[in-house]
């Protein structure tokens, strides 16, 4: 692939999209073809190279405990090795080492710590005082693009859309030249094109991001793996099972046990039917990281099969790594809180836990969390007022419309309800597998 000639269209392409003054994405008037990707390859791991450098790193810190710098080096590849693995040590390890480097030079004249410092809170969910540390980056060096992102998606995350979306609008304008800033700006256009609802023009976005990661001499394989998995991600938000498939299936000939990409090919697996394939890997991915979304997901498919007792042993250990930790709550709040409501238990506390959570963290999903698990513990007024800060942006997701549907239901607004009911199954019929069902079988009752 010719990295000019893409260069050239992605530009062209880009051009038709601005963003109105009311945030909004403008659609554009014609839909060039992308060249086409090359097909997928493994691509080699990073693990020893990552692992010798944290050991030469520990090795030098420990004979030269001054050196702020190699703390700086040691917690960012500490995260890095964290985000491979999802080992949580690893992220203890990256505050202690960001702890000592500021203990040794402020963060005032200490950009590597303050960065590194910035990114954890960000992966903790301390989003507030990621945007805050993010922006003392961008005054400390107007020019650092990895700041001015983590500032636009913290805002992101707090639901702080408008300001967020012009900051990666300027971004992008000052930063794409350089062909390797491409696909981090990219995701981001992504991702704000998603929650306008423009899903086609989401995936087109993903696929040159994929195009210029693939045109590196040396992409890094976790990244090209996450990008063909968002890919799935989209590709089956709009219902297109087989595609989606296939992008999990190229992340993992990418990124062999890739644990996202064989978790969410159970999931469409599930959605076609196949529930035994769809079991096998739930069981592959828990045993590779047992996270609450994948464990419930596995009681979910055994209770489908008839395992009662398998999968109550699964919703068990929903809760247990839940509340595992401080930090596993911190992360896991809104999971909890949501497999609460999807299963009718706890809901008091469900919309306890989405409640305080949205307090700070504003965004459509912490308002969708708040409007389900409202619904269920019986507090009407506030599901419908929270389902519609959940719409406000017409984003395209099933389990959206769902929840507004239902919500419509308790106050007996057949009409609203049968719509929403009929866009859920419409976008995508297996959203999920126990609430789809009940989607279907609700708009049955009200035809």
């Amino acid at each position: 692939m010719n990295k000019k000639t893409l260069l050239y269209f992605v530009l062209l392409f880009s051009l038709v999209f601005s963003l109105s003054a009311c945030g909004g994405w403008s659609r554009p008037e014609a839909s060039t073809p992308l060249p086409p990707l090359p097909p997928a390859k493994a691509l080699p791991s990073e693990d020893d190279t990552l692992e010798s450098a944290i050991r030469f790193l520990e090795d030098r810190v420990k004979d030269n405990p001054s050196d702020f710098v190699a703390y700086n080096m040691l917690a960012s590849r500490y995260l890095a090795r964290m985000r491979q693995s999802t080992n949580m040590n690893y992220l203890e390890l990256a505050s202690r080492a960001v702890k000592a480097s500021l203990e040794i030079a402020p963060k005032e004249v200490n950009k590597g710590a303050l960065s590194a410092l910035a990114d954890i809170q960000f992966t903790t969910h301390e989003f507030a005082a990621a945007r805050d540390n993010a922006e003392v980056l961008i005054k400390m060096d107007p020019g650092m693009l990895g700041a001015y992102q983590l500032y636009a998606d913290s805002m992101l995350e707090l639901g702080d859309y408008e300001k967020a979306i012009k900051v990666h609008q300027m971004v992008g304008k000052r930063n794409y030249a350089n062909p390797f800033n491409v696909p981090s700006i990219e995701i981001r256009y992504a991702r704000i094109a998603s929650l306008h609802g423009k899903l086609e023009e989401a995936k087109k976005h993903l696929l040159i991001a994929l195009a210029f990661l693939l045109d590196e001499t040396q992409p890094e394989r976790e990244n090209v793996a996450w990008l063909r998995w968002y890919l799935g991600e989209t590709t089956f938000s709009m219902g297109k099972y087989e595609e989606a498939e296939k992008h999990y299936r190229d992340a993992l000939i990418t990124y062999p046990d890739y644990f996202r990409a064989v978790g969410s090919l159970g999931r469409v697996l599930a959605a076609k039917g196949e529930l035994k394939g769809a079991i096998e890997q739930y069981e592959k991915v828990v045993n590779l990281v047992p996270d609450p979304i994948f464990v419930a997901a596995l009681g979910d498919l055994y209770k489908l099969s008839g395992r009662d007792k398998e999968a109550s042993a699964q919703y068990q250990l929903v809760e247990q790594i839940a509340r595992l930790s401080t930090l596993n709550g911190a992360i896991y709040n809104r999971q909890l809180a949501l497999f609460y409501a999807d299963h009718d238990i706890k809901t008091e506390e469900a919309y306890l836990l989405a409640s305080k959570e949205y307090e700070v963290r504003k965004d459509i999903y912490g308002a969708d969390a708040v409007a389900w698990t409202a619904l269920k513990a019986g507090k009407i007024p506030q599901a419908q007022v929270a389902i519609k800060e959940a719409l406000r942006f017409g984003t395209q997701d099933a389990k959206l419309f769902y929840h507004a549907a239902m919500i419509a239901q308790a106050t007996s607004d057949k009409k609203s309800a049968k719509d929403y009911l009929e866009q859920a199954l419409k976008l995508n019929p297996e959203f999920d597998p126990l609430q789809s069902p009940i989607a279907l079988k609700t708009l049955e009752t009200l035809k």
